[in-house]
């Protein structure tokens, strides 16, 4: 038996482990309905992913209806209403940023619609925008131009990786975090075995819901559809204290085995952001291949009755620690 041979069995049953790895956490933070307005702050910045969208404040996002808080959701959507001039700034929308920074924990976004159309590029992610990369990034959903399955990313800095085959539900698709390298596609995985994970598939199964945990030996990211019975009852039921060893495999997975997890990632907000075109939705290549018409900044420019349906809606998020 050789030493090559007796390694590759030592790394599998480690990640055989990690992979049903788990704890228990306790609720720390409940968003919901008006909390998200002193939960976050708004970003009224240029997007650092150059895309067609004009970030407006919260007194500006409130007048012109982009948010709307009830008692048991909070919608954040761009403008749908408006024919850009094609020199004049980007489309009206939104980006909030968590005022909390989190470490180890446990982030459930129980969600009923993320924004779809042409163009549009959503994201529900976690960094730390100061000290990007070198703090880490999570893309728990991103995706563009409707493509479904999401996408769940880590973006870091040098010798950072993950292992090509995984103990998860997803489809890895890059094994390389180093965000200076292959154009910042960081190291992640496409949730193929889940089209309803993403997008117009998403929102007509009635949303569903996206947990996050982070740990320094392990990140986990799962999704449950709404009428998917293996939702876990702490999950569905809002629970104090959830468990996660009870959860299943996850959709994506990312071990600590080629990654020293507690040096390349510090403490995180959470981001949630609707922009337009840019680096990943506006590239050429990928807005062809996804079938939508014309260019995507004239798309965006000319068709705001295209982003009726360009909205999250979040029921909650629960944070545990």
């Amino acid at each position: 038996m050789t030493l090559a041979f007796v390694s590759g069995i030592l790394t599998l049953v480690l990640l055989a482990k990690l992979a049903v790895a788990g704890g228990t956490y306790t609720l720390s933070d409940v968003i919901v309905g008006e909390d998200f307005y002193d939960a976050f702050n708004f970003e009224a910045i240029p997007d650092p992913s150059n895309g067609r969208v004009n970030y407006v404040d919260s007194a500006t996002a409130q007048r012109l209806g982009l948010t709307v808080a009830t008692a048991n959701s909070f919608i954040m959507r761009a403008d749908d209403t408006t024919v850009l001039s094609p020199t004049g700034p980007g489309r009206n929308s939104v980006r909030i940023r968590s005022n909390n920074e989190y470490t180890t924990h446990v982030a459930v976004f129980d969600m009923n619609h993320m924004p779809e159309g042409c163009g549009t590029w959503p994201a529900v992610w976690e960094t730390l925008e100061a000290d990007w990369p070198d703090s880490g990034e999570i893309d728990i959903v991103e995706g563009v131009n409707n493509m479904s399955p999401n996408q769940v990313h880590l973006h870091t800095g040098p010798n950072c990786s993950i292992p090509s085959s995984i103990n998860q539900l997803g489809t890895v698709l890059t094994t390389d975090c180093n965000a200076a390298v292959n154009y910042n596609s960081g190291c992640g995985s496409a949730l193929s075995y889940a089209p309803n994970s993403f997008g117009p598939a998403f929102n007509a199964a009635g949303g569903g819901w996206y947990a996050l945990e982070r740990t320094d030996n392990y990140i986990s990211v799962w999704f449950w559809d709404r009428n998917n019975w293996l939702t876990p009852a702490d999950v569905r039921l809002g629970s104090p204290i959830v468990d996660t060893s009870l959860w299943g495999t996850p959709a994506a997975f990312f071990p600590n085995t080629d990654c020293d997890l507690a040096t390349h990632f510090g403490p995180n907000n959470i981001i949630i952001d609707l922009t337009f075109c840019g680096d990943w939705a506006g590239s050429a290549a990928v807005y062809s291949a996804s079938g939508c018409p014309s260019t995507c900044i004239d798309y965006v420019n000319n068709n705001p009755q295209a982003f009726e349906a360009a909205y999250f809606q979040f029921a909650s998020i629960r944070i545990y620690e």
